[in-house]
């Protein structure tokens, strides 16, 4: 009897590895996905099948965010943006990309001030929270409960006694370090405070991988933050090995609005009701002529807006494209079009941090070099600490900020916001941050890179087939 139990469990437990592996490949996915999960499904059945429940199951094809809210308000912020000087003759391509696959209407005339450093962010946010009159929005992956984290709460609760709408959305993985009696406090004092695709068993399986990665902050609807920086004591001080060098932007005028749109339709996902206050999108100031699109991308519908975008960018630049990031995990077509790029004779630059805070995606990320430095990109390990900054320049009129990395998370699983920004003055300003944070980087030789640890390689080259999964 106990043997006859034996071959039903295996040939029971068989059938559901396979029937995963199944699954897998009907999906239809892009086999550098496809290939890792049914590797780990084959030689470690066990393990592979509850990570794969965990963080392997695809949501693309649910309603996550509605449509319809999405289309209502990228019209509304079409109607409101009006006419401007328009997009760049060269980006005007890229332009009707954005606009047809995740509605992002081009924004006229947004005044965008740079913070390098968490000190001067949060200096800059409190002080607009404290001017806040009408309604503040709050949106982080990660709300820390220390020094930081406990300043901004108190500062919300503060206007909220004042009679201010104070609404927080968080991301319930990125804060499942955080007490409930953190958020609870901001409750009592009237908050309206939301978890984003909160886990729970036996929920929680095919949502623990779809992450909200958006750092937004809208205030009155007339000014806005993104970028890098999350409500952390480490986005300040820094980590035990150096500095947190890091990026945020605050947004006047235009670009406001559409923050404040990606907000209500997050908000809305996750309450199922949209707020009806009358004061969401003010008449907006014009600062300039330069046009920005706030492309809002996630894993939804067909198209992976952030991914087709910033390739499409890439591919038609025709003198530089310079980019930071904390991490380089890239589908191939970003890869190639680096790499094609380079061969072609633009300057191409990769800024990375010297150390990671994640020492496995760091070794797939190196595995990802050699044939960039064969290419002839330029390779620069920045050193005073770790470089969080999102950053991607094309040319000399086109700067993407925001929230998404350069890794397969960033465009396949997480719900993230990136600015695509048309302006000369703004792109040679961001420029310049990238120069002064060169003077601190090591540029990386072929001849040092070819010869390091046979063993170091063989990691990274082991690490690199589950890139897709980092």
């Amino acid at each position: 009897m106990q043997q006859l139990l034996t071959h039903l469990f295996f040939g029971i437990y068989s059938l559901t590895i396979l029937g995963v592996i199944l699954v897998v490949i009907t999906d239809n996915r892009n086999p550098l996905k496809s290939v890792p999960w049914i590797v780990v499904l084959l030689l470690a059945p066990g393990v592979g099948l509850f990570f794969y429940f965990f963080f392997g199951q695809n949501l693309s094809k649910r309603r996550i965010l509605s449509r319809r809210m999405r289309r209502r308000l990228a019209t509304q912020l079409a109607d409101d943006a009006g006419s401007g000087p328009g997009v760049p003759e060269a980006h005007r391509p890229l332009a009707r990309l954005l606009v047809n696959t995740l509605h992002a209407v081009p924004l006229y005339g947004t005044r965008i001030t740079a913070y390098t450093d968490g000190r001067s962010k949060m200096e800059a946010l409190l002080g607009e929270i404290a001017r806040a009159r009408r309604h503040i929005h709050v949106q982080y992956y990660i709300f820390s409960d220390d020094r930081t984290g406990r300043t901004l709460r108190d500062a919300l609760i503060a206007k909220a006694r004042q009679g201010v709408v104070v609404r927080v959305l968080y991301d319930d993985v990125g804060c499942h370090h955080v007490k409930k009696a953190f958020f609870e406090e901001m409750r009592r004092e009237g908050i309206e405070v939301r978890a984003f695709l909160h886990v729970k068993f036996p929920l929680f399986t095919s949502k623990i991988n779809y992450r909200n990665h958006r750092k937004i902050v809208v205030i009155d609807g007339r000014v806005g933050f993104l970028g890098g920086m999350n409500i952390a004591d480490r986005y300040l001080r820094g980590t035990s090995w150096g500095t947190w060098r890091d990026t945020h932007f605050r947004l006047e005028g235009g670009g406001t609005a559409g923050l404040q749109a990606s907000f209500l339709s997050d908000w809305t996902a996750t309450t199922r009701q949209r707020p009806a206050d009358d004061d969401l999108f003010p008449s907006p100031e014009r600062f300039g002529d330069n046009a920005m699109q706030l492309l809002a991308g996630g894993p939804f519908g067909k198209w992976r807006a952030l991914l087709l975008a910033e390739s499409f960018a890439i591919a038609r630049a025709r003198r530089r494209v310079w980019i930071q990031t904390p991490y380089y995990l890239p589908s191939e077509v970003l890869n190639s079009a680096l790499q094609e790029a380079a061969l072609a004779g633009i300057d191409v630059r990769l800024m990375l941090p010297e150390r990671s805070d994640a020492r496995l995606v760091e070794l797939a990320s190196h595995s990802f070099l050699d044939d960039m430095l064969k290419a002839g990109v330029r390779i620069e390990f920045y050193r005073p600490g770790f470089l969080h900054a999102k950053l991607l320049l094309v040319d000399d009129d086109l700067a993407v900020i925001g929230s998404a990395n350069m890794d397969f998370r960033s465009f396949e699983h997480n719900f993230e916001i990136n600015a695509f920004v048309y302006d000369r003055d703004f792109t040679a300003r961001m420029a310049e941050l990238f120069e002064q944070d060169a003077a601190h980087c090591r540029t990386i030789t072929p001849g040092e890179w070819f010869h390091r640890p046979r063993a170091l390689r063989l990691a990274e080259s082991f690490m690199r087939l589950f890139a897709p999964l980092m």
